[in-house]
């Protein structure tokens, strides 16, 4: 199985919509998706709540139910990402990563540029701006004025962008945490931000746009993008989980093996090969942006991964697709192993069992995601799964923490 080498560096540094993919050319492109393999149930579009309710030898010890709470439990958890977070979008390599996310970035262009109509003569604000590219979008899509938050010291350079590229009397860069910061202005029309994470919830942006829409977005204002949407699959990961997981059995010759429970307790952001794709992709939670409370956030989700062929899994694989549905036309990207790679990959979480699985058997279970209660910039993890095969029966609880 290859794999592209591992990037942990950054933190680690309603339905599967079908957007219409656009040619790929350094002009347009506004959409990674391909005719997706993933599955949801349309009586449960755009809800809130998933709707699926449907080796091994295992260690009957790890099945006691704790709360997800895992801080006494890792190692090294008194620091968080909390603890590096602002600092670390400082540094201009991750924006660099960030800007050469054709996917990402050309997507939200198009959105911008293809919807002037949306922007013209538009008050916008840009939550963590980082080097203003998006507020740059907009103001050249005609937007009457934009203000630009940014709370790292990319803020500075921003702020050097935008006189260099003449649009200092439309952006406002304004350097701070948007809790804190004070508008020159009551309400905007538009709040536009790439607030997504790995697993898209990781570093929680996501309640900065909230509270930003809570507090100055004006009634039937927009907010960009308006839909996330996570999703669930299974893959074989047989010589990788060895190279990361088992490794720790044996190091040089000496048990390290205490580790290995640390290290299936963080999720793998990496990019999975689609062939290693055993089940059908399961819709876990769709989320309204321009409705949803903070909370909602967290949550669980049943899940029911059916195979399509003979195969082991070692693995979980999650990833989330973003809309724009306030544009003429739909416009969006996703993440998954199927779709153009983005920055962003797909978040790995490893099983203890190996499970033997057959066509058309099926894997049962939850997942349940909170934000974590000492840092919410890190997410919790739970997942309790079932199996009843033919050659493989396990149930089990693992935790995982992202931070």
């Amino acid at each position: 199985m290859a794999r592209r080498e591992s990037n942990n560096s950054h933190q680690y540094e309603g339905t599967h919509s079908r957007f219409e993919d656009e040619p790929i050319d350094e002009a347009t492109e506004s959409s990674n998706l391909e005719d997706p393999m993933c599955e949801a149930d349309e009586s449960t579009i755009g809800q809130d709540k998933a709707f699926d309710h449907s080796m091994c030898e295992p260690d009957d010890s790890d099945d006691v139910e704790r709360p997800l709470d895992l801080d006494d439990s890792v190692i090294g958890s008194d620091k968080t990402s909390a603890d590096y977070y602002f600092d670390s979008y400082s540094h201009f390599g991750i924006h660099e990563e960030m800007l050469k996310d054709v996917v990402r970035t050309k997507t939200y262009q198009n959105v911008i540029y293809k919807n002037k109509f949306l922007f013209k003569d538009k008050v916008v604000l840009d939550v963590g701006a980082g080097t203003g590219i998006l507020s740059l979008f907009c103001a050249k899509a005609g937007a009457k004025h934009v203000y630009a938050v940014e709370c790292s010291h990319m803020a500075d350079m921003a702020k050097e962008i935008v006189a260099a590229n003449g649009f200092s009397e439309v952006i406002t860069v304004m350097k701070g945490k948007v809790e804190e910061i004070v508008l020159p202005v009551a309400q905007v029309d538009i709040i536009i931000s790439e607030w997504m994470g790995y697993f898209l919830l990781f570093e929680n942006m996501l309640n900065t746009v909230l509270y930003a829409r809570d507090k100055w977005l004006v009634k039937d204002g927009i907010v960009l993008p308006d839909k996330a949407s996570l999703y669930l699959t299974a893959i074989e990961d047989a010589e990788y989980k060895e190279d990361k997981i088992e490794f720790w059995n044996s190091v040089y010759g000496f048990d390290m093996s205490c580790i290995k429970k640390q290290a299936m307790m963080e999720p793998l952001v990496d990019t999975v090969d689609q062939n290693q794709i055993v089940t059908n992709c399961q819709l876990l939670k769709t989320m309204d942006i321009s409705k949803m409370a903070p909370g909602d956030a967290s949550f669980t989700a049943p899940f029911k991964l059916v195979a399509s062929r003979d195969d082991y899994i070692h693995a979980l694989v999650a990833y989330f697709d973003v809309s724009f549905t306030n544009c003429h036309k739909l416009t969006g990207f996703s993440t998954g192993p199927r779709s153009r790679a983005t920055h962003w990959k797909q978040t790995v979480l490893y099983l203890e069992d190996v499970l033997t699985i057959c066509e058309g058997e099926t894997i049962v279970g939850s997942m349940t995601v909170a934000q974590n209660k000492k840092n919410p910039r890190d997410v919790d993890i739970m997942v309790k799964y079932s199996f009843n095969g033919q050659r493989c029966q396990v149930s089990r609880t693992q935790y995982y923490k992202m931070r």
